[in-house]
Order: C-alpha cells, then sequence, then structure tokens
C-alpha cells in the first residue's frame, strides 16, 4: 500500500459550499435559466451570502447543473402591399422609460397545434406592459397587448414604438392606432432580428423558463402561467442590464423624473 494513501484522512466538505449548493439547488428548481451572475445577486439579496462567481461555477460543476438555452423562431411574414416605416433607433439614446416601446409576436407550441403570444415592452427597463395569448396570429392580438400596455402605463404612450414588418404591424388598423396617439413609427430592417433584440431576449426566456418546462396541454392553462412568469418577470428578477434592479424599479423611475420635470418647470415660472 502506498505510505501518502495510508495515511490520508479524507477532509469533509466545506459547510458553507453545502449551504450555497442547497440554495442553488433550491433556485434552479424555481428557475433553471438563472445565471451565476443574477445567482450571486440572489444569494446576497434574499439570503445575506456573499459569494463570487469563480466559486458558484465551481459548485454548478460538481453539481452537474447547467442553464438551459433556446433556439430563435421567425413568425414574421411581411405583407409588400403595405408601407414600410425607417428604423428609427440607430445611435439613438434611450435614456427614460416610455420613450421607446417594442412588440413581437412568438408561437407556443400546444399539443394540437401552436398558440401565439404578443408581448409590449419598454425598452429602458425591460418591463412587459401588455401581454394578449390566442389561437390566432390576427391584427386584433396585437391591439389587445397595445391597450393593455397603454392602460399599464397609465394611459400614456411611448414617443417610438418599434416592432417587425409582419403584416401584423403592418396593418391599417395597427399603424392607424398608433398614428392616432401621436407615436413614431419604426419597423426593423429585413433580417434584422437585432434591431429588436431585447423582445427576442425575452421570447428565449419565457420559453425556456416556463413554456418548455410545462408544456401546458391548454391555452386557459398556459394563460395562468404566463401571468404568474410575467409578474415574476417584471417584479422579482434581476437584470443584468439594468445595475440588477427589478423592470419594475427601473420602470417607476419615471414617475421621480417626471415630478422633478415638473418642480424644475415651477422655478424657472417663480424665477
Amino acid at each position: 500500500m502506498c505510505r501518502s494513501s495510508f495515511d490520508y484522512e479524507p477532509v469533509p466538505a466545506d459547510p458553507e459550499d453545502l449551504k450555497i449548493m442547497r440554495i442553488m439547488d433550491e433556485t434552479y428548481l424555481e428557475d433553471p435559466c438563472m445565471g451565476t451572475r443574477c445567482l450571486k445577486i440572489l444569494l446576497k439579496r434574499e439570503h445575506g451570502v456573499l459569494v463570487n462567481r469563480k466559486r458558484l461555477q465551481r459548485l454548478r460543476r460538481a453539481m452537474g447543473l447547467e442553464t438551459i438555452w433556446c433556439r430563435p423562431a421567425n413568425t414574421s411574414r411581411p405583407d409588400q402591399r403595405h408601407r414600410k416605416y425607417p428604423y428609427l433607433l440607430r445611435d439613438l439614446e434611450i435614456t427614460n422609460p416610455d420613450q421607446v416601446w417594442c412588440a413581437d409576436i412568438t408561437y407556443v407550441p400546444m399539443p394540437c397545434g401552436n398558440a401565439y403570444l404578443c408581448a409590449v415592452m419598454d425598452w429602458k427597463s425591460r418591463r412587459v406592459l401588455g401581454w394578449r395569448l390566442s389561437n390566432t396570429m390576427d391584427t386584433s392580438l396585437c391591439l389587445g397587448a397595445l391597450d393593455d400596455a397603454i392602460e399599464a402605463s397609465g394611459g400614456r404612450a411611448p414617443k417610438i414604438f418599434n416592432t417587425d414588418q409582419g403584416c401584423q404591424f403592418t396593418s391599417e388598423e395597427w399603424i392607424s392606432r398608433l398614428l392616432g396617439l401621436g407615436v413614431e413609427i419604426s419597423m426593423d430592417g429585413k433580417g434584422r432580428w437585432r434591431d429588436n433584440v431585447l423582445i427576442e431576449r425575452l421570447w428565449r426566456s419565457v420559453k425556456y423558463e416556463d413554456i418548455y418546462l410545462r408544456e401546458y396541454s391548454s391555452i386557459e392553462a398556459c394563460w395562468v402561467g404566463l401571468s404568474r412568469w410575467f409578474k415574476r418577470y417584471n417584479t422579482w428578477r434581476p437584470h443584468q442590464a439594468l445595475g440588477y434592479r427589478t423592470p419594475d424599479e427601473v420602470y417607476a423611475d419615471r414617475a421621480m423624473g417626471a415630478g422633478r420635470h415638473h418642480q424644475s418647470r415651477g422655478q424657472e415660472s417663480l424665477a
């Protein structure tokens, strides 16, 4: 027998590592698509545990946990007869909520076909303002999501609204609705998924964090599940691009900014 093996005494696992791994396992069951950046913030915010990403990555490898990824899908079918609008977001600095909204449609797999999901998102805060689910991919689906978004924003409309060139977003009903609200219309370039990348990233999250895991058997069940997921997305989940704040927290800054704007105008009038 080798002397080093005979004298070796096994080193027990670090109790703190075991504690972190238990929390990681519980979080993975709730959200298998969360990466180490967000996990680091949640450990500190909800459990008071300070840990760096390298340690989390090492423990994830030891536990055999792997983040779920997705593949892109295309539901955009342009209508050549309708007018196309230019892309207005190139080199544009987006500084405030309600400055730019975006919308898109994706499919939801069902046992006997597909349902279709349309969502309206605020570009600055990533907050999902409105969404609708239907078994048909028509303009009324998008108009319903738009109405929900305007209601959620307190009756406000954005300065710019960006979509792709799908027939729903080039239809007369959609265009006239936006023009009636005084909104500037922006559309992605042909084949340019990057022009609307934020909502494309939303589809990746909702599908691999909820839809593909739940395998909803009916539109009613899917509606209930998506309601739960979007609420959690807006109010609970931290975003790296937002400084690990939630979309609701960033979107709430618009009220503070409006208050400061009115206060400064009042001071100018007094002067």
